[in-house]
């Protein structure tokens, strides 16, 4: 498997530390708000390649945290009245409502700040005491220059990173990209006990302490959004290694960007959409199939028109996934007939296009494609002049729902038992007033059915219904 290394800019062979498991880190959410659209991105690619890992056989061990503790959590208690863990507790309710809805799976760990405020004090220490650390009136701050890699992974200078730099205007600092470990107290806001007196942590220390409290000194893969290169992962990796001696993770992987009329969407700019509000309207697997269906490097434009897309792309998935339930229910040809080995091999073909896709730097979106032709080949041979055999079909079928399944793109039942039976009690009853050539009947109950929104289509093989929302 390629994967594209952000720290070499390069694509390299994934090679995990341990043989057959694979340990992975990315950055969660500040939850102090809904999120919005580009930072599900970063949340339904990861869970993808996650799914990935463990479909090729990986045991992952996937950790992302919740920042809790951060100055828009604490600006957001402020303005409602409230405690900062109220808000976080909130948001993260409101996270994995959402997360759930994407179906993104929850992490092995989801590990929150002001849990590890006990590991953070600890590496901050050791940085103080191997002098790449420095204490000025509480405040705890990172020697840069004294980490001769910095600026690796974003491939820059260190002279040229500071305009770029995240930078507290202070005159504490020895030096401009210098950059906070540890906050002195302020007045109202929650602190803690530490060597340096009450405060709280930086935001690129948790990150660092989470990785090595719950994953080790060496992880394979560190991954989160483009926006998140410089500052954040630069200094992760300047703290780390410099804590540890070690290589602080393998491989870096960074998601590009979901523009608005090619400006990146943030709420900084103002120019953003919630996922909730967008699954109000539309749905949560729309986006999911959205943000997957292009490479998860480049960028992409969100946009009303491409949702619904997404939206009719997934009809034909579950249009796919209906007919092959009502062929295989009325199918009576069991065994695989002579030549539909052939058959078989082409729909094999399917899942080989899809992991080809998947291993040439995790592409989705051709890893999708292997899933529309799947549904093309299978459509195609259920309603051939001879239709293939059952065991052609169900051969296809499994194909279909582990691709379906890998990628998240399982429906959720909305049709309770009682509505199903009651359907297809009519239906039977409509083919037994048929049967009779009472047709004012078969049509009453077909006028019946399709006011409560179920459309039937007769078939050779059967009357088939499906149930538009």
């Amino acid at each position: 498997m390629q994967l594209y290394n952000t720290l070499h800019a390069r694509r390299e062979e994934f090679v995990p530390i341990t043989p057959g498991k694979v340990t992975m880190y990315a950055c969660g959410p500040t939850v102090y708000n809904f999120f919005h659209v580009g930072n599900a991105r970063c949340f339904v690619v990861f869970d993808m390649l996650r799914r990935y890992f463990e479909y090729r056989g990986y045991e992952v061990k996937f950790v992302q945290n919740f920042t809790d503790i951060d100055d828009k959590v604490i600006r957001r208690a402020l303005e409602e009245g409230v405690e900062y863990s109220d808000i976080a507790a909130r948001y993260i309710k409101e996270y994995e409502k959402d997360a759930r809805g994407l179906g993104v799976r929850p992490a092995s760990i989801h590990p929150l700040a002001t849990d590890n405020i006990d590991m953070i004090i600890e590496i901050v220490s050791g940085l103080v005491e191997k002098g790449h650390a420095y204490a000025v009136d509480g405040d705890v701050y990172f020697r840069t220059h004294t980490f001769k890699g910095y600026g690796k992974l974003s491939g820059m200078p260190i002279e040229d990173l500071e305009s770029g730099a995240r930078i507290d205007i202070s005159d504490k600092k020895e030096d401009p990209l210098d950059f906070a470990l540890w906050k002195a107290a302020k007045p109202g806001e929650p602190s803690w006990k530490s060597p340096w007196g009450e405060g709280r942590p930086g935001w690129h220390i948790e990150c660092s302490a989470m990785v090595c409290r719950y994953l080790g000194e060496s992880i394979d893969i560190h991954c989160g959004g483009q926006d998140l290169t410089f500052p954040h992962h630069e200094n992760e990796i300047a703290q780390s290694e410099c804590y540890t001696g070690k290589d602080f993770a393998h491989y870096w992987l960074h998601n590009g960007y979901i523009n608005i009329d090619n400006r990146k969407m943030s709420k900084s700019l103002g120019n953003f959409f919630t996922v909730r509000e967008v699954a109000e309207k539309y749905g949560y697997l729309p986006i999911r199939h959205f943000i997957l269906s292009s490479h998860y490097r480049s960028p992409i434009n969100f946009s009303q028109e491409i949702i619904e897309q997404s939206m009719s792309a997934l009809e034909r998935i579950f249009n796919c996934a209906d007919a092959l339930a009502f062929f295989l229910k009325n199918a009576q040809d069991e065994e695989l007939r002579a030549g539909e080995e052939a058959l078989c091999a082409t729909f094999d073909a399917c899942r080989t296009q899809m992991i080809e896709a998947m291993d040439d730097d995790f592409n989705t979106g051709e890893g999708i494609g292997a899933l529309y032709t799947l549904v093309r080949e299978l459509n195609s041979a259920m309603n051939a002049a001879t239709p293939a055999s059952k065991a052609a079909i169900m051969h296809g079928k499994a194909i279909f729902d582990e691709i379906c399944e890998l990628f998240g793109f399982v429906r959720e039942n909305e049709q309770d038992d009682a509505l199903i039976a009651e359907i297809e009690a009519a239906i039977e009853a409509r083919a037994a007033a048929k049967k009779a050539k009472n047709y004012a009947e078969a049509d009453r109950i077909r006028a019946e059915l399709l006011a409560k929104g179920v459309v039937l289509q007769d078939t050779p093989n059967g009357t088939k219904y499906q149930i538009n929302q």
